[in-house]
């Protein structure tokens, strides 16, 4: 497939579509997902509604964050990449949210004990001690996650035989949670 003109063409097509905030909307009409009966959208909600202060960790775009009826009083959000964090501060403006430029993989940039629930639907690394430290006595880490090899067919086609990281192995991060 890779020397088939058309094949080349839907690469370089979809090279060139801006996908800031996680916006795949080009692949409307041609591809599927198949979503999780749990809905994490709507459980994170209903968590965001009880919570006094809340950050999300790598929010993307902000768009499922700006999703939520009824926001925290205090709001915090952290995300890496430039386009995102332009679009998160735009998303999540409305629910007061505060939007923080800050490394994947670095410290997190709050206070000891600042949230009483942290969230991340789909963390590209957790830093498991910083989230316990910004995390208040009782407080709650919700996410989805993705898991070990998740999209392995579609990685291996697109970059060649890839090594499954176990830091996406559900024993492995609940060990790392419960160490931190």
């Amino acid at each position: 497939m890779p020397d088939d003109p058309q094949f080349d063409s839907l690469l370089a097509e979809g090279d060139a579509v801006l996908v800031a905030g996680w916006d795949f909307s080009w692949f409307d009409g041609r591809a599927t997902e198949e979503r999780p009966s749990w809905g994490y959208a709507r459980m994170m909600a209903g968590r965001m509604a009880h919570a006094r202060a809340a950050l999300d960790i790598q929010t993307g775009g902000g768009e499922v964050l700006a999703g939520i009826p009824v926001p925290p009083p205090v709001l915090a959000a952290t995300e890496s990449w430039p386009p995102n964090v332009r679009l998160a501060r735009q998303n999540l403006a409305r629910l007061g949210g505060r939007v923080v430029q800050a490394s994947d993989g670095g410290g997190l940039p709050f206070a000891a004990e600042s949230f009483d629930l942290v969230v991340s639907r789909h963390p590209v690394e957790l830093v498991w001690p910083e989230i316990a430290r910004v995390l208040r006595p009782g407080g709650t880490f919700f996410s989805q996650q993705i898991g070990a090899g998740t999209n392995r067919e579609l990685t291996d086609f697109m970059m060649g035989p890839q090594p499954v990281s176990q830091a996406r192995a559900v024993d492995w991060a609940r060990a790392q949670a419960e160490a931190a």
